[in-house]
């Protein structure tokens, strides 16, 4: 199961990482284009502001799921395996609880940008779509969190390490 939910962030982090190379070409075809006269990318601002939106959360599983957040370790390395355990295990439904926040907001918010027919000043295409492909990402991280939540309740009960330790916590 879980080489299917590392499997899962990996695509996720692959899409995006292309999104984010995509944006820098375009970014870097704009500037371009002001410094040579040749005019910006219509619309790179907005191009941008959506791009990096779902790249952020396309990112969050496979951080998740690998223990690559940043952690502050300055005490929490000095506890018992067990205590470690315990600390990942609580973090983790509080993280998964957040995520799953997340993406019941944004599928409203996606809901409601759909409803409402806005659209992007300059390039006109409608907002929900920007909404709704990070709606996707998030929700994967939300299933992402749900698991690992799920594997570190494991952990704790059994003492036996399942994922990455975020706390730095080894057996």
């Amino acid at each position: 199961m879980h080489r299917f939910f590392l499997g899962i962030s990996t695509g996720f982090a692959i899409a995006g990482g292309l999104v984010l190379v995509a944006l820098i070409a375009v970014v870097g075809a704009s500037i371009i284009g002001r410094e040579t006269g040749l005019g910006a990318i219509t619309g790179d601002y907005e191009l941008v502001e959506a791009g990096t939106a779902f790249a952020v959360f396309a990112f969050l599983p496979y951080a998740h799921i690998t223990g690559g957040h940043a952690v502050v370790d300055v005490f929490t390395r000095y506890l018992p395996a067990r205590a470690g355990r315990v600390l990942d295990m609580v973090i983790a439904l509080v993280f998964a609880l957040v995520l799953v926040v997340i993406a019941v907001q944004l599928f409203h918010g996606t809901l409601a940008k759909y409803r409402s027919g806005q659209t992007t000043f300059l390039l006109q295409f409608p907002l929900w779509w920007a909404y709704g492909a990070s709606l996707v990402a998030a929700s994967a991280g939300a299933v992402v969190g749900v698991y690992v939540a799920v594997a570190r309740i494991v952990e704790a009960a059994n003492g036996r390490m399942v994922l990455p330790a975020p706390t730095g916590v080894t057996d």
